[in-house]
């Protein structure tokens, strides 16, 4: 039986069932999130929302038996320190893109395509890597991410003398391999380790790491490699001290990978998992999951619209040096690159609590969509006023809404198309997202170099506001939401065998708990 037949099947039980959660094994969570340790809370009368999210099981009418584990805070603290040293090794040399230039004898193009690498790498190899995350699990991807990354920072510390930039750029090479099997997790994470309540959150800190990473990469390479270049030995040094610091980090977090990281818990945390685990493995395709994705319009309109966003980011991120320097000292660069990214993480952060309570996907997505577009206009317009406060205030405005879009997406992407695996539908998003990241860039730098940063941005803000408009259209249906509060959900299908490969078109809209 497939997973969408399972999800019929549990939705369609016997309507006698019980409301409470007595029949919950010892030391078993309601769904709304309490952890598994011995309390006198586990033994209360679960709040009327949370009875609802208990579906009923078969002919007996009981749930199916979830637990939450306090593993998962470590499983989740790792993942994002890993995410973290792995998008610090991103941005590292585009933020000191001056320094880089006059260390190595190279071109700012050059450069770019130290941050550019990680995009290209992404889009050829995200169909492996989310086909072995499907099939090998949680912890062998995790494991392939943070053990390449561990390899690219050790590689860098042999690059440093200027006659051997084609190291660096092969490490460099490497660590954008491993930001495949990193950068799709976030919501494999939440969706096997939390519960209902929690799963928004958990996923908006997982990407936390990735963007906490880029803030530490706008703040110490500016402060660890100044730019002296009338001495390159005092520059070898301060580079090499960057490089060793990165690679001691990255052996550690590869280790504790090795202990804390599993595939999922003993017993899901959710009723929507629950369903999941009982569909048979050999009636999973993975090219079946992919055509179905690509069949359901309401995910292509998200896929565009989030590879424009987390493209225009991409973009900002990898230029920022190069449009800062064309105004103000070199140090501002990094420090307005902080502001953006730790008002993004607030942002994130809070988008992720606000779906938890909330779930209006759709209507908090569009709402960051318009306010992201407004900062980057007034980002753009207020850059060159000489009046660097100024700057930095539009920075994190410009910060808090597009870099707090990221983890919507994802927690988007994955009710619309529940029941296929979240590593699929996130892997596909991250995917467009390298892709109008590598244009993006590119076309901007260009507008940046033969003009100035003023029409760079202007190029972004009219792509932004098409963005808004397939937004806009993107019918919602909250399927995983859904099953876990015991809604109908009978046209739901997880189309594994042929036979179950229908597209069903979407046609209820977004509901509140």
């Amino acid at each position: 039986m497939v997973a969408g037949e399972l999800v019929q099947e549990h939705l369609r039980a016997d309507a006698g069932a019980p409301d409470d959660i007595s029949d919950l094994p010892d030391g078993a969570a309601p769904a709304g999130g309490a952890n598994d340790l011995d309390s006198p809370a586990l033994e209360q009368e679960p709040p009327p929302d949370e009875k609802q999210a208990m579906l009923p099981n078969g002919e007996e009418g009981k749930p199916l038996e979830t637990k939450l584990y306090c593993r998962r805070f470590a499983v989740l603290t790792v993942f994002s320190l890993c995410s973290m040293v792995n998008a610090f090794q991103w941005i590292q040399y585009s933020i000191i893109a001056n320094v880089i230039t006059h260390y190595y004898g190279i071109s700012n193009d050059q450069v770019n395509w130290l941050s550019i690498v990680y995009m290209v790498a992404y889009v050829p190899l995200i169909f492996p890597a989310t086909w072995l995350l499907d099939w090998k699990g949680l912890r062998l991807t995790a494991l392939l991410g943070a053990g390449l990354n561990c390899a690219g920072a050790w590689l860098k510390c042999a690059s440093v003398s200027p006659e051997l930039f084609g190291v660096t750029l092969t490490a460099q090479i490497i660590c954008s391999v491993a930001q495949v099997f990193i950068l799709g997790l976030p919501s494999r994470v939440a969706s096997v380790w939390f519960g209902p309540r929690e799963v928004s959150t958990a996923c908006a800190t997982a990407v936390l790491g990735n963007q906490l990473g880029t803030a530490i990469g706008f703040l110490l390479p500016p402060v660890l490699v100044p730019n002296t270049a009338d001495n390159i030995e005092l520059m070898s040094r301060n580079i090499s001290i960057m490089f060793y610091g990165t690679a001691a980090v990255s052996t550690v977090l590869f280790i504790l990978t090795v202990i804390v990281i599993k595939d999922r818990p003993a017993l899901p945390p959710s009723q929507a998992q629950a369903v999941l685990l009982d569909s048979p493995a050999e009636n999973y395709s993975y090219v079946q999951s992919i055509v179905n994705l690509f069949r359901n319009k309401a995910f292509v309109l998200l896929l565009i619209s989030y590879g424009i966003m987390t493209g225009s980011f991409y973009s900002v991120s990898t230029l920022l040096n190069q449009m800062i320097m064309a105004c103000y000292e070199e140090l501002n660069a990094g420090r307005i690159g902080l502001t953006l990214v730790i008002a993004g993480m607030i942002g994130s952060i809070i988008c992720g609590l606000w779906l938890d309570h909330t779930k209006t996907y759709k209507m908090t997505t569009l709402v960051v969509y318009i306010l992201s577009f407004l900062g980057m206009i007034v980002f753009t317009f207020t850059l060159d006023l000489n009046n660097i406060y100024l700057v930095f205030f539009t920075a994190g405005v410009l910060g808090f809404f597009m870099t707090g879009y990221l983890p919507l997406g994802f927690e988007f992407g994955v009710e619309i198309t529940y029941p296929e695996p979240e590593g699929t539908s996130s892997g596909l998003l991250n995917a467009f997202a390298q892709i109008f990241g590598i244009i993006f860039t590119l076309i901007q730098d260009k507008l940046t170099s033969n003009y100035n940063p003023l029409a760079g941005n202007l190029f972004l803000c009219a792509w932004i506001f098409v963005g808004i408009l397939l937004t806009a259209l993107i019918k919602s249906e909250l399927k995983r939401h859904n099953v876990n509060m015991g809604a109908d959900s009978n046209h739901l299908e997880c189309v594994h065998e042929p036979e179950a490969t229908g597209a069903s078109e979407m046609s209820q809209s977004e509901k509140t708990p």
